[in-house]
C-alpha cells in the first residue's frame, strides 16, 4: 500500500479532522483525490493531510521532520506560497520570492535526502480577484501586489520542481481560464480559497499529473 500525503496551508487543510489516522481528509482537493483513487484502487492507497492553515514555506520547512518525514510518503504533493505574499501585506510577515525559493529548495533536498524514493508534485500557488483579494481604501494596492506575488512564487515553485525534476502542477492559467466561463466567485470564494468547484478543477490537475508519475 502507497502512502500519498496533502501537504500545504488553508487550501489544502480545508477543515480537515486533526485526530490521528482520520478517515476524513477535509472539505477540500484531498478528499476528492482520495475519493477517486480510493474508490477504483481501494487497497492499495493510505491518505493522510497534513495541510495547515495560515503556513509559508518557512512553517512547511518547520514540521518537515514531523509532519513528511516521519509519515514516510511514497508520493507527496505541496501547495504552498500564497501566504507568503499575503502575509506580508496583511501584517508584513511574509517570505519574499527569495527566500521562498531558497527554502523551498532546502525542504527538498532534505526530503529527497530522507526518502531517495519518493515522488514530489509541486502544485502552483494561484489567485484571482476576490473579497479578500480586492484593494481598498486601506490597502489600494492589495490587488495588484498578490497577483504580482502570487505570480513570482508561482515562478519559483516550478523552478524548484525543475532544478530537482519534479512534477509541477499549473493552476493559475486554469483558474484564469475558468473564470471567463463562469465569473468569480464561482471558482475561489474570496478570491484565495476554492469553492467546491475550485477544489473540483484542482483534483482533476492533481489526478492529470500523478498518472505521469
Amino acid at each position: 500500500m502507497k502512502t500519498i500525503l496533502f501537504q500545504g496551508d488553508s487550501i489544502t487543510d480545508a477543515g480537515r479532522v486533526r485526530e490521528e489516522n482520520a478517515k476524513t481528509y477535509g472539505l477540500g482537493y484531498p478528499t476528492l483525490v482520495s475519493a477517486t483513487l480510493g474508490f477504483e484502487n481501494s487497497n492499495d492507497y493510505k491518505f493522510i493531510n497534513k495541510g495547515i492553515s495560515g503556513n509559508r514555506i518557512v512553517d512547511v520547512y518547520a514540521r518537515i521532520k514531523s509532519d513528511i518525514i516521519n509519515l514516510k510518503p511514497d508520493v507527496m504533493s505541496i501547495l504552498i506560497g500564497i501566504n507568503d505574499v499575503w502575509h506580508e501585506i496583511s501584517n508584513k510577515n511574509g517570505v519574499t520570492p527569495e527566500k521562498f525559493f531558497k527554502i523551498y529548495c532546502m525542504l527538498i533536498e532534505e526530503i529527497k535526502e530522507a526518502l531517495p524514493d519518493i515522488k514530489i508534485m509541486i502544485m502552483e500557488p494561484f489567485v484571482l480577484k476576490g473579497e479578500a483579494t480586492a484593494s481598498t481604501e486601506e490597502i489600494p494596492d492589495r490587488w495588484e501586489k498578490l497577483e504580482k506575488g502570487a505570480a513570482e512564487n508561482a515562478k519559483m515553485a516550478k523552478k524548484v520542481a525543475e532544478k530537482y525534476n519534479l512534477t509541477f502542477i499549473p493552476l493559475q492559467e486554469k483558474f484564469n481560464e475558468a473564470e471567463k466561463i463562469t465569473p468569480q466567485p464561482h471558482w475561489l470564494y474570496d478570491g484565495v480559497h476554492p469553492t467546491p468547484f475550485g477544489h473540483e478543477l484542482i483534483k482533476r490537475a492533481w489526478l492529470d499529473a500523478f498518472k505521469t508519475l
